[in-house]
């Protein structure tokens, strides 16, 4: 717990204009400051912020808050993330639970680490970028597919060479352990009797790679995701788990598509790399992508902070089946009644990506607008497998269907879902939920 004395200190030296400024365009309007709102989409600017009062207030659409609000809404952090950027800003620490020494130097280290790790990610970025520009053949590929120098460049896509040594060229120590940290430079095992040599069998994790920067929610760049430019395996390798980067948090083009989430009103989550770069070109800037691993509640619960809406899309096939499943069970427990889920399940020849270039934006909208909302995945997630014909087949949909409905939070939402489960299992409401155990509206016997 925070002190509210503590807030109250960090919000009186903190400068709401600087903090806003920083990621909205501001001009002075008498004694306010006045922009574009950057939670809604607007031409006229109707933001203001005010210095006197250190708040925020847009006329158009009601956002208001003071800084630590605005940093939570716009950038998407928790409140103690916003907390510790803004007190970092005026050089107070945040006052959190006793550490010990050896604890208060472990964090330091790993404070001074992440910072360390970030210096060299950047650095790669940089000279991948400017590899894109000078290779004839990866330009090639990216407009094969249908992509613009400018989609690539809000992405910020380059190329890693096929060279196995090129970063020896870009940093001045190639045995330096935070290239292997970070996840550029891989090392093979040294042989029994082989001399002992700081740079041998160090090679570059990845050539001859398009490469997309994977971003925070801030815009720095915390890993990579590289892919092949023609049909060899595997297709895409990504950078390792580190102190920056987890795969389980973090989404790919979240920090692009943080306006066109507010402006579309849902996110859209898809499975690769691609597929949310090709949709962007197309007009759905509001597309990010799992990072090689299924969609987890931290993924979903992160999404909440920017919208109240999410369409999950899969392949129609088996893998795209199971890939809903996941998104489901990690969906669930966050899924309240002001909420919205949806599935998009696409022919299982297409992925997004051709989806949209094959057949245009428009198909692809209406493909949206037909997405299967949360309460109908659920029951048809528990009617896999299951004979509803039989009552072996409905008594497995109902046994099915008891941890999926359990994971919801309680509402009206989880209270109309018993009703379908008790219909489609052909029982009485209230039978079944006697038989879960439940007290009369549905709630769970103590």
């Amino acid at each position: 717990m925070i002190p509210p004395g503590f807030l109250q200190d960090l919000l009186a030296r903190v400068d709401i204009v600087d903090v806003v400024g920083s990621h909205v365009e501001l001009k002075r309007g008498g004694a306010n400051f006045m922009g574009l709102c950057p939670f809604h989409a607007e031409k006229s600017p109707s933001f203001s912020v005010s210095p006197s009062k250190q708040f925020y207030y847009c006329f158009g659409c009601g956002a208001s808050g003071d800084a630590i609000r605005f940093l939570m809404e716009h950038q998407g952090l928790s409140f103690i993330e916003a907390v510790r950027d803004l007190a970092q800003r005026v050089g107070m620490q945040v006052p959190e639970e006793q550490l010990s020494p050896e604890e208060l130097v472990r964090r330091d280290q790993l404070r001074e680490r992440r910072l360390s790790l970030g210096e060299v990610l950047v650095r790669a970025n940089d000279f991948y970028r400017g590899q894109l520009k000078t290779s004839p053949r990866a330009i090639g590929y990216l407009k094969a597919r249908g992509l613009t120098g400018v989609v690539a460049a809000r992405f910020g896509l380059g190329y890693a060479p096929p060279g196995w040594r090129t970063l020896a060229g870009v940093f001045p120590r190639y045995d330096d352990p935070l290239l292997e940290e970070a996840g550029l430079v891989r090392h093979r095992e040294q042989a029994e009797g082989e001399a002992e040599d700081g740079e041998r069998g160090r090679y570059d994790w990845f050539r001859d790679r398009v490469m997309f920067p994977i971003r925070n929610v801030g815009g720095e760049v915390i890993g990579f995701g590289g892919r092949v430019l023609d049909d060899s395996k595997p297709k895409y390798i990504n950078s390792p788990e580190t102190p920056l980067f987890s795969k389980g948090r973090e989404l790919y083009g979240l920090f692009e598509a943080r306006q066109a989430l507010r402006e579309r009103g849902f996110a859209l989550v898809v499975e690769g790399y691609m597929d949310v770069v090709a949709l962007a070109q197309h007009g759905f800037a509001n597309a990010v992508a799992t990072l090689g691993t299924a969609c987890t509640a931290e993924h979903v619960q992160k999404l909440f902070r920017f919208t109240d809406a999410i369409v999950f899309s899969f392949d129609g096939d088996a893998a795209g089946r199971r890939a809903a499943a996941r998104a489901l069970e990690a969906a669930l427990p966050h899924a309240s009644d002001l909420r919205s889920v949806k599935f998009l399940f696409l022919p299982p020849e297409h992925d997004p990506d051709s989806y949209v270039r094959e057949l245009g934006a428009e198909a692809f909208e209406q493909a949206l607008a037909a997405a299967v909302p949360l309460s109908r995945q659920l029951v048809e997630q528990a009617a896999e497998d299951a004979d509803l014909e039989t009552a072996e087949g409905r008594a497995r949909l109902a046994a099915q269907a008891r941890p999926l409905w359990d994971a919801l939070p309680e509402g009206s939402l989880k209270d109309q879902l018993l009703g379908e489960i008790a219909e489609r299992a052909r029982l009485p409401r209230e039978d079944l939920a006697r038989r879960w155990g439940l007290r009369p509206g549905g709630a769970a016997a103590p």
